[in-house]
């Protein structure tokens, strides 16, 4: 009797502070949840816009009206007579002006962007303004505004696929704060506004799916191939007429520049970090064109081949097989077949090595080269010069 009473009481011990372990448990998870979370990955230096439902239609609200719309229109491409080999119109005297063979003219286009600074500075992209040279008027409107506001080409970059347009005008303008892409998260929400098929102002909404990405694009306008090396992916709708359109964050900051969309896929669309943006626009703006370091030498690595054929005393390095006229090389004595085994010190073994060494040059930047010349080393100080325009 006495051990099933010992029993009983062991029973309701072990129950009573089972019950006392789970409502102390519950204390601390109700405590915890009422109080404030941490956040996961890089602290928010700026508060959300709003985090209530509307927290979308919130940022929409706040940056819309500096979301514009984009129109470029061009010259009809002239054919001079004189470009004819033959006295053509000595035999058929044609009015004065016209020309008989159908020549192609540029097409006007049209494309988003949005206002960072007050004074009127539109960021957008470069594929917008494939003809510089041949543009008659930019045209850009501004949400609420029946007119469109005249505008001017400040600077523009085929590599980054950027440009800068300076609104004609008094401001201030409203503007979109410029956020940081690289705090950004993959599965973070973002918010794409632009002109989708020139309909104004549509917003979608998605994750940002991946980072990186590094995708080529045909540009059938410049007749080139664009290739986009830092990308950031999202499955937010990004269509024709996004293109230059910020994408944002939930504070309402511009995380990114959208383009280059992806016409046979679903819900892919990728957009330029506006990192990338922000590090040259101090360039864009007062030089027109982004500023890049520029050595001026084409370049192998050494390997057996070499070696034979131009009977090379080392077996190692980078061989020099074009100097540009007018660049550092050439100012630095660079010559072809100079075989590059050193910069700054560090060895080069091929051409891995050699951009490691070269990487983060700017210009001005000196650079001392080792190079083998005719069986001996010869030291050599290039001054990093600027890439010139179209290399």
């Amino acid at each position: 009797m006495t051990m099933h009473i010992r029993t009983r009481l062991r029973s309701r011990a072990a129950a009573l502070a089972l019950v006392l372990v789970v409502a102390a448990a519950g204390f601390i998870v109700a405590d915890w949840l009422s109080g404030p979370q941490p956040v996961r990955g890089a602290e928010m230096t700026h508060p959300l816009i709003s985090d209530g439902p509307y927290a979308i239609a919130d940022v929409v609200d706040a940056v819309g009206p500096a979301v514009v719309f984009i129109e470029v229109e061009y010259r009809e491409v002239q054919s001079p007579r004189s470009a004819v080999p033959f006295p053509f119109f000595d035999f058929f005297p044609f009015p004065e002006g016209w020309w008989p063979f159908p020549q192609p003219s540029p097409r006007g286009g049209s494309g988003s962007g949005f206002i960072i600074d007050e004074s009127g500075l539109v960021l957008t992209n470069q594929h917008l303004f494939a003809y510089p040279d041949l543009i008659s008027s930019i045209k850009v409107t501004l949400p609420g505004r029946e007119e469109p506001i005249s505008a001017t080409l400040r600077g523009s970059d085929f590599e980054l696929d950027l440009a800068i347009l300076q609104l004609e005008g008094e401001g201030p303008f409203p503007t979109v704060p410029l956020g940081d892409s690289d705090e950004m998260r993959v599965g973070e929400w973002v918010i794409a506004i632009g002109n989708p098929y020139r309909l104004e102002h549509t917003v979608t909404v998605g994750v940002l799916s991946a980072k990186g990405r590094e995708i080529q694009v045909a540009d059938q306008e410049q007749q080139r191939t664009r290739t986009y090396r830092n990308l950031m992916q999202t499955d937010a709708a990004i269509n024709p007429g996004n293109s230059g359109g910020p994408l944002l964050n939930l504070r309402g900051e511009a995380i990114g520049i959208n383009t280059a969309v992806r016409a046979d896929a679903q819900g892919i669309g990728f957009a330029i970090p506006i990192n990338e943006a922000k590090a040259v626009l101090k360039d864009l703006v007062e030089r027109g064109m982004v500023v890049r370091p520029f050595i001026g030498i084409s370049y192998d690595t050494v390997d057996q081949a070499w070696v034979r054929q131009l009977n090379l005393a080392v077996d190692r390095g980078i061989i020099i097989l074009d100097v540009i006229p007018g660049t550092a090389a050439e100012r630095a004595g660079l010559r072809v077949r100079d075989v590059v085994i050193e910069v700054n010190g560090r060895a080069v073994n091929d051409s891995s090595d050699f951009l490691e060494a070269i990487d983060g040059m700017e210009v001005g930047d000196v650079l001392i080269f080792t190079v083998v010349r005719d069986g001996r080393e010869v030291v050599l100080r290039v001054e990093v010069g600027e890439r010139p325009p179209g290399v």
